[in-house]
């Protein structure tokens, strides 16, 4: 345990040069905090709550390197807290336990709150999050939290419903640029101490394939700055960023893609499929496949799309669907996704109608709430007809072949339900006609509802 007497805070001077740049240029006061005007900008909840010191528990959640952790130190300096760390990957209930030891001992003694923020809270079981709830209640410590899961799914409801849940955004392109320019001439925090010179589109690079996380921008700076062996046999005193440098320290775009990220995007593929755009379909498509998403997971879906949303305005999309699964399953990645992709147009492009979804969906519903029906007697197989005992000329069922143009009314419901009503898109208009004409010949005549 901590010396009793001690208070540790939120450094305010300036960070150890061997600190990652990353760590080193951490906001220090809410306006250095970027991208998260729709929570931190002036009037807002969030800011008015850390400004007027008057908030319990928070959460935060969003993608990595928005500035979750850093937000929670930024709080801790503007109110004066202490500020207690813990990750929810290493830390036990034993060093919970410790840490609000630590905060009451301290608030006792010295009036002091203590912030306790807890890095990947998802992390915690049941029980370590149960730990926290009787502490939070007396007001014990302050507790913020982190999370890149949505914390509804993922964090205990007794939890959260102690606590005000805001999510951080993507930093956007520019505010990380800006960013990587103040790094760049920031001789106390920064590489300023340095001759560094960096090409605007280098920085342009960096902050485009950083994917709104500022970490991952500053670390990929750092790392054009290591000098290249040219540099150091020419004894340079100077560093040059050029694109290409910027191209290798950051390489590849890696595609923020938890599992929120997989329903949230397989969730906008299905719906522009639905919306009859091949494009936007086209981009989540690619995005899951750049993710590494299972591909078998993406063909599955488009099968039931395929039923869902085009059905029998197009029964073919079916069969392209299940030809792109099987396609997929025969030739393997990375070729799979070109009858993926197939698909996914074929789908976007073709006439909708959920009618026949939509009808299954109303005869469950009265299958589920209503009274269940009987089968109709002359629909019955003979060994049940003769149970009733009735004569067989009155329950005698019609063989629709044995009639002009194979049909010929009658009853199949004992009350004469619709659930059906075929749409106008597609070949499902030519259905609509012959159901038309068909249900005209009942007796009574179909009433539409």
């Amino acid at each position: 345990m901590s010396d009793l007497f001690s208070s540790p805070k939120v450094k305010t001077d300036k960070t150890a040069t061997s600190a990652p740049l990353a760590t080193r240029m951490r906001p220090r006061t809410l306006d250095e905090v970027l991208g998260q005007n729709h929570i931190l900008g002036e009037g807002k909840l969030l800011r008015r709550a850390i400004e007027a010191d008057r908030f319990a528990s928070l959460i935060f959640y969003g993608p990595p390197g928005t500035g979750k952790t850093s937000l929670a130190g930024v709080i801790a300096l503007t109110t004066g807290s202490r500020f207690e760390s813990l990750n929810g990957v290493e830390s036990n209930v034993a060093e919970i336990r410790e840490k609000i030891a630590q905060a009451k001992m301290n608030q006792d003694l010295r009036g002091e709150t203590t912030i306790l923020f807890i890095d990947e809270i998802h992390r915690f079981n049941k029980a370590q999050q149960d730990v926290l709830l009787p502490h939070l209640e007396r007001g014990t410590v302050r507790f913020i939290g982190a999370t890149t899961h949505n914390p509804y799914f993922y964090v205990n409801s007794p939890l959260v419903s102690r606590s005000q849940i805001f999510q951080l955004e993507a930093v956007d392109e520019i505010s990380i640029k800006n960013l990587l320019e103040k790094a760049i001439s920031d001789p106390e925090r920064g590489l300023g101490e340095m001759q560094i010179t960096a090409d605007p589109e280098a920085l342009d690079h960096l902050a485009k394939l950083s994917d709104g996380d500022v970490r991952k921008a500053l670390t990929a700076l750092e790392l054009a700055t290591v000098p290249t062996q040219s540099e150091i046999n020419n004894q340079q005193s100077s560093i040059h960023i050029s694109l290409q440098i910027a191209e290798e320290s950051i390489q590849r775009k890696a595609v923020h893609y938890g599992d929120e990220g997989h329903y949230d995007t397989i969730s906008a593929f299905i719906k522009s499929i639905r919306g009859s755009d091949p494009d936007a379909a086209l981009y989540w498509l690619a995005k899951m496949l750049h993710a590494g998403e299972d591909p078998r997971f993406i063909s599955r879906r488009l099968v039931i799309a395929a039923s869902e949303d085009i059905g029998l305005a197009d029964s073919g999309a079916l069969r392209v669907a299940l030809d792109a699964h099987h396609a997929l399953e025969f030739v393997g990645m990375p070729e799979g996704r070109i009858p993926l992709a197939h698909a996914t147009v074929y789908l976007a492009t073709s006439p909708k109608s959920n009618s026949a979804y939509a009808a299954l969906g109303a005869a469950m519903k009265d299958v589920e709430t209503g009274r269940t029906l009987a089968v109709p007697e002359h629909l019955r197989t003979p060994t049940s007809k003769k149970l009733t005992g009735k004569p067989e000329d009155e329950m005698k069922y019609l063989y629709s072949h044995d009639y002009t143009g194979n049909y010929t009314p009658q009853a199949y419901l004992p009350e004469g339900r619709a659930y059906y009503h075929p749409g106008d898109q597609g070949l499902e208009k030519r259905i609509k006609e012959r159901l038309d004409f068909w249900r005209s010949q009942q007796n009574p005549p179909f009433k539409p509802d």
